[in-house]
């Protein structure tokens, strides 16, 4: 009876070998590879579909990731690691080329896209949701003068003064500029993103696409009631980057497990430390994001609990979303503790790697004294008038072999009392109260 891993383990050898033949074939014969990888796909449960994406390379995965239906796209979202799902959300292209606009209405109790190619097709909209990435000055007019609501510009969002990121237009449209966390294998960063909810539609505008919005956006489409109004976008999309910070703290969880194992072995080079030192560094610069992100978020629901936009079960939904973030304090508190921890314990290594160095100089310095003193007085006049009688091949020779004998005389002394203050050491250590 084969196991889940073993049937994973085959489909991935088929699913490679379908790939290769779409690499290789351009004709209709690639078509009918491509219906056989989907419908294979489709035969797979999502935990086997998911260990197969994440065992791809990224041009595999891209290929493998269009053919999965939207339907199940988010439930094996969730089966993956945190790296592979950042980058399968942050892969996604819009709708139309060139246009950095996502529009958005409630269809059947769902999200629904709508193409946007034209400022004519956006004045025929009544849409609960505007994603703006990157818009150019057009779009942004565009949706100024069809929606008379005031869009900032992504490029100045972080100009902003702290006391301008959450308030009250004169049209009663509540704005309010956040920062949402991006954190990719190579580096990670905040991304300020700005919000406007004006008569019943919720604008988004950022510089670059985010994770969080990936989702959201999965999730929205998938689920029939998910979303109601536009404000429910706007919790949900924080609800979203809590859940988003969540999951980047697991990864500073494992990824210092494996740094805490390599400091508490019995002995690290410099080199190691080094290295040690630097991972260490990046995860305390994390961990230090994903707590200015949560206080961020925090900030912008008490706004929105303070202003009364909310009806009453979202005021639960945010109570729910304040639990969360307390319990993220507590872990991020933890971790800088335990980084804090392993950074005295590196610095504690590379201390005892260089009191080791210090102590074989000190020895070595110590076994030469005797040694320098004896090679001054045989390089002084009077040595040589005391050895005239003896030919001086014979009387230096001599010298050097008592030098020789004194220097190893010196060594073992010191190697003796080396092993006697260890052998006391470890006596005490024996008959001590607090050994069994």
């Amino acid at each position: 009876m084969e196991t889940d891993h073993e049937v994973a383990q085959r489909h991935l050898w088929q699913v490679r070998r379908l790939l290769q033949k779409h690499k290789l074939i351009e004709t209709l014969a690639h078509k009918q590879h491509l219906a056989e990888l989907k419908a294979r796909l489709e035969e797979l449960d999502l935990p086997a579909v998911a260990r197969i994406v994440e065992a791809l390379s990224s041009e595999d995965r891209e290929i493998i990731w269009q053919l999965i239906g939207d339907e199940r796209k988010e439930e094996i979202l969730r089966l993956m690691s945190h790296v592979v799902r950042s980058e399968l959300a942050g892969e996604e292209r819009l709708q139309n080329p060139g246009m950095n606009m996502r529009v958005f209405d409630l269809f059947e109790g769902r999200l629904r896209q709508i193409p946007i190619e034209s400022r004519e097709d956006l004045s025929h909209v009544q849409p609960i949701w505007i994603d703006l990435v990157a818009p150019d000055d057009e779009q942004i007019a565009w949706a100024r003068e069809l929606f008379e609501v005031d869009i900032p510009n992504p490029k100045s969002l972080t100009d902003l003064e702290t006391s301008a990121r959450f308030y009250v237009g004169d049209g009663d449209e509540v704005h309010l500029h956040s920062d949402f966390l991006l954190d990719r294998e190579d580096e990670s960063r905040n991304v300020a993103v700005a919000f406007v909810l004006h008569k019943g539609m919720l604008f988004s505008v950022r510089g670059e696409e985010l994770p969080v919005f990936r989702l959201q956006r999965l999730r929205a489409r998938a689920k029939t009631g998910y979303v109601s109004e536009a404000r429910d976008v706007l919790l949900d999309l924080y609800a979203a980057d809590v859940e988003y910070s969540a999951n980047a703290l697991e990864d500073v969880y494992s990824d210092l497990g494996e740094v805490g194992r390599r400091v508490l072995r019995s002995r690290i080079t410099d080199d190691e430390a080094a290295e040690i030192l630097s991972s260490i560094a990046e995860e305390e610069d994390l961990n230090g994001r994903i707590r200015r992100n949560v206080l961020d978020t925090r900030r912008a629901l008490s706004f929105l609990m303070r202003s009364k936009f909310l009806t009453e079960a979202q005021h639960e939904n945010v109570r729910e979303i304040l639990r969360d973030i307390e319990s993220l304090d507590g872990h991020t508190a933890f971790l800088f503790n335990k980084i804090n921890f392993l950074m005295d314990a590196t610095d504690s290594s590379i201390n005892i790697n260089q009191n080791k160095d210090i102590k074989r100089l000190t020895i070595i310095s110590v076994v030469f004294m005797p040694l320098n003193l004896l090679a001054g007085i045989g390089g002084m006049s009077e040595y040589s008038a005391m050895t005239e009688s003896l030919p001086r091949s014979l009387s230096y020779s001599a010298f050097i072999l008592g030098m020789v004998f004194i220097g190893w005389l010196t060594f073992l002394g010191l190697r003796r009392a080396e092993r006697r203050k260890a052998r006391i050491a470890h006596q005490r250590m024996a008959h001590s109260p607090g050994r069994m």
